[in-house]
Order: structure tokens, then sequence, then C-alpha cells
């Protein structure tokens, strides 16, 4: 185990404070996104820290995330972090926190962390899945957890497209036009193409996502899959370095952050890659 952490994490009680990281899930439906909201629109950031404001005996506690997840977007692997001065167990800020939150947000773990840790800029790499349900009729169940595509979906003619988006790209065909990332170059390590059951997903892990950059790409590889476009449509669309060339951005409601990866050295506590009804399929990671 690295000595950095523990010797970090020491120095900052002496210094009269914590640096605590939480893992959280959450079903986003009902949510305007993750960030806090004016007013009294609903925000996952606005009920964690009112959550943990509760635990902490009434003390403000203000949070950081890995990734600021959109309206009606899902995590089973978000990363925050906030700094107190309040004592307590770990068990208590995940207990506590819990017993707080409303029942489609859930804290799974937490951990003291050193002062230079940063759930979001301390990350090397995030991952998602896109749950895409392939069937004529609408689902009456998860409908807010997946996206119902009626069209029957060539599997083989998606995967063949997603390969050109693999690698250092420029993206700005793929990102909304108020994306605010001071550089459109990403670099995508993976994108498979899984079919499970009725369900298709779209496993994707990157250094860093553009703002709706997911579920473009989703809109353009169910376009290819519903035989709409060619396979090398998608080599078109980067090319052309334009938004509106990159059709239609798919429904938020499939779209999971299932995993954000930091440094060996802060040895953050690991789960199952989610979200849960899709826990039994294989890692198909490729570094």
């Amino acid at each position: 185990m690295s000595e950095a952490v523990p010797v970090a994490a020491a120095e900052m009680a002496a210094a009269g404070f914590s640096r605590i990281a939480l893992g959280l899930e959450y079903k986003g439906a009902r949510y305007r996104g993750f960030q806090r909201q004016s007013g009294q629109v609903a925000s996952i950031q606005g009920c964690l820290e009112s959550a943990l404001s509760k635990v902490a005996g009434g003390a403000p506690v203000n949070i950081h995330c890995a990734g600021r997840t959109d309206a009606s977007v899902h995590a089973s692997g978000q990363v925050v972090h906030f700094d107190t001065t309040v004592e307590r167990s770990l068990h208590a800020w995940i207990m506590g926190a819990n017993m707080n939150l409303p029942k489609d947000i859930s804290v799974t773990w937490a951990k003291v962390m050193p002062a230079h840790f940063h759930a979001r800029f301390s990350a090397m790499a995030r991952r998602y899945r896109y749950v895409i349900y392939n069937d004529p009729i609408r689902p009456a169940h998860m409908a807010e957890e997946v996206t119902w595509n009626h069209r029957p979906l060539d599997v083989a003619r998606m995967r063949e497209a997603a390969r050109a988006l693999v690698g250092t790209h420029d993206f700005s065909a793929f990102r909304a036009t108020r994306c605010q990332a001071k550089s459109p170059i990403k670099t995508v390590h993976h994108l498979e193409v899984i079919e499970h059951g009725r369900f298709i997903v779209l496993d994707v892990r990157a250094n860093a996502f553009l703002h709706h950059m997911v579920r473009n790409i989703a809109g353009v590889l169910m376009t290819i899959g519903a035989g709409e476009r060619p396979t090398g449509w998608v080599s078109e669309v980067l090319e052309r370095a334009e938004r509106r060339s990159g059709g239609v951005t798919a429904h938020p409601y499939g779209l999971y952050l299932i995993q954000v990866e930091y440094p060996e050295e802060f040895e953050l506590p690991s789960r199952y890659l989610g979200p849960h009804f899709l826990s039994g399929l294989a890692d198909v990671r490729a570094d």
C-alpha cells in the first residue's frame, strides 16, 4: 500500500479537517442533472449535500464530483469528495447519508483521502454504458432506465462503425453546441457494442468526454444500425467536425456513468460494473 495516502490524511487531520471521497449511484430520471440548481429544482448534488449536512450536525457540506451528469442520466460509479472538520466514522457517513437520501440515490462507499486528491481533476479515465432496449413493443418496465428503439438494429453494422471512433480524434461533431470544454480532442480507449438479450449495450471508456458525446455517439450508431446510413458515415461525421452533421442526440434514459479511474496511489474501493441489471456482463475493457 502506498504510504502517501495515509501520511497525507494524517497531515490533514492535524490541520483540523478531513477530505472524504464517496462512491455514489443514482437513478437520474427525476433530477435536472447532477449539478446544484437554483430554487426548488431537484438535483443530485443538492440532495447529497443536504443529507451529508444532516450527518455533520447541520454544518454545510460542499461536494465535488467526477462527472456532472445531465438531466435524466444515471450513475452506478460516480465519485465525489468533500472537506469537513466534523469527525464521523466512514460507516456513519455512508449509513447516515443513505438514511437521509431519497430512495433513488445511494452512497456505496467512503474513504479518507489526501489533500491532493480531487474527484474530478485526479481522474484518469471515465467509463459509460448506454443501454438500448431493442424491441417493437414499448417496455412497460424500466422505461426511464433504458432507451427504447423499436426499429431492428444490426449489431454487426454498429460494431463495424464503432471501430472508427476508437483512438484520439477531434470529436467536435459529437459535442453539444453549448459544450464548454477547452478542446474537442479526446482519446477513446474502447467502444464495444454488446448484445445481451433484448439489450444492446454501448460500453465506452475515454480519458474524458465532451458534453453529450456519448449520447451523440449512440445516436449515430443507432442510425447506422437501423440501416439509414452506411457504416462509413461515422468517419464522415468525424472528419466534418460539425455538430449539425452528426444526426440526432439520443435520449438520456439509457446512459450510465459506471466507472471513474484514478492513479493507483489512491486505492479507491471498487464495485461491480453497473447498472445492476447488467452486473453479470463480462468486462470488455481494453487497456
